[in-house]
């Protein structure tokens, strides 16, 4: 489930790898075991499920490359999606917490919105680390001229591998230009008023996450054309280290929304 294309008058505004979805952990963990709700986790390093970033860490969940959805529904404005976690063993191997995973991409004008809800329907409580890594560009116009929004109150602290030491500062002054400044950060305390944003040229990209991503990530590396603001219902490594970590109770629901709307001001 990635988004591949999304268009405004027939140019394209995804870079890269489009929308993934990062489930059941976004970003990185800081080793192949975790332990939660009371279960340790080895991850298997050979699994064709993960992926490992450039310093040989787990990165980006399990579902990158799954195939096996069940489709609920569609039309031309409308998909939904379901996947089972109880019936796939090689998904309950690495994340032992049987559940239902459903995904909705929806069109309503100008604007995309994207849900997730995990059913702990199986008798099971599910850790929730979930985000999306979304590669946005601005087709014709040069970085050096896109104008950004970041609307955080708070940086996380990372070491030298990019995993959160569980300590935070405060920010401010991210907005304006991107031009020279690049970004691999995470960020606590959106302010969920406002949107995240790039703009340039006669087009302006917005991204709102509700209140169910507290957590973002701002990923542009120098000189690339995207920019990625990414929603996360908790912090990387969460999963691991148990720090701001929510918990979907056993037959509870867990829904998370966000979106992306274009205009041309």
């Amino acid at each position: 489930m990635a988004g591949r294309s999304l268009r405004d008058r027939r140019e394209e505004l995804l870079a890269v790898d489009g929308i993934p979805l990062l489930y059941p952990w976004a970003n990185r963990l800081a080793g192949f075991e975790y332990e939660a709700l009371s279960k340790r986790v080895e991850l298997d390093r050979e699994s064709p499920l993960l992926e490992l970033d450039q310093n040989g860490l787990p990165i980006h969940g399990l579902l990158r490359a799954w195939t096996e959805w069940e489709v609920l529904g569609h039309d031309d404005q409308r998909l939904e999606v379901s996947l089972d976690f109880g019936v796939q063993p090689r998904l309950l191997a690495a994340f032992p917490f049987p559940h239902e995973l459903r995904f909705e991409a929806r069109l309503e004008g100008a604007r995309l919105v994207l849900t997730t809800t995990v059913n702990a329907n199986q008798g099971s409580a599910v850790p929730i680390s979930f985000g999306y890594h979304p590669y946005f560009t601005l087709p014709g116009v040069p970085r050096e001229e896109w104008q950004i929004e970041v609307p955080v109150r708070e940086s996380l602290v990372l070491d030298d591998r990019m995993i959160p030491t569980g300590e935070r500062e405060p920010v401010r002054g991210l907005d304006g230009p991107l031009d020279g400044r690049s970004f691999d950060d995470g960020f606590a305390s959106v302010d969920h008023g406002r949107p995240f944003a790039v703009a340039g040229g006669d087009r302006r990209i917005e991204v709102r996450f509700d209140e169910c991503f507290p957590f973002a990530q701002a990923y542009s590396p120098p000189g690339a054309q995207f920019i990625c603001f990414e929603p996360m219902t908790a912090p990387t490594n969460a999963l691991r280290s148990g720090r701001d970590l929510p918990v979907v109770a056993a037959g509870e629901t867990y829904r998370a929304s966000w979106s992306v709307t274009v205009t041309n001001p």
